[in-house]
């Protein structure tokens, strides 16, 4: 072929650091803002961000060159600088070292994108740990209930 073809759509999910509730209302539309510049920056696109105190959930439309492990790297990275070096910061702010990236294929986006928006709802009912074990047996993901929060 000439040209590269692809639709490379990734759900990822990571949490502050041992999920603390670091992540107030205050911050939240700039954080995702803030997120939303750094994907740009990779080029590709954030579909939807959204996700509660202690986690959050991107929808990325991702460029064929850039490895998903690469983009959370630097969106993890360059957010979490971002905020401690806020004035108004308080506390120190860190990610979770890993992260769940789940495929999603198009006809998928939609629902994908109501799940994310409706994460304070969500979690009035369910913890961040069971949304996760349910995503990873969801997609097949192995996982060792033991390490899965170190």
């Amino acid at each position: 072929m000439a040209h590269t073809y692809a639709n490379l759509v990734y759900h990822i999910v990571y949490s502050t650091k041992h999920r603390h509730p670091l992540i107030d209302e205050d911050l939240r539309d700039r954080l995702y803002g803030y997120m939303g510049g750094i994907v740009r920056e990779e080029g590709s696109s954030l579909m939807e961000v959204g996700g509660v105190a202690d986690h959050v959930h991107l929808l990325v439309r991702s460029k064929p060159s850039l490895s998903v492990s690469d983009l959370v790297q630097q969106i993890k990275g360059s957010s979490s600088r971002w905020v401690n070096e806020l004035p108004d910061r308080q506390e120190t702010f860190h990610w979770q070292e890993g992260y769940g990236a789940f495929s999603v294929s198009e006809s998928g986006v939609e629902k994908v994108r109501r799940y994310i928006r409706s994460q304070e709802e969500h979690h009035r009912r369910f913890s961040f740990k069971d949304e996760l074990v349910t995503l990873l047996k969801r997609h097949r993901i192995s996982y060792d209930e033991d390490r899965l929060w170190d």
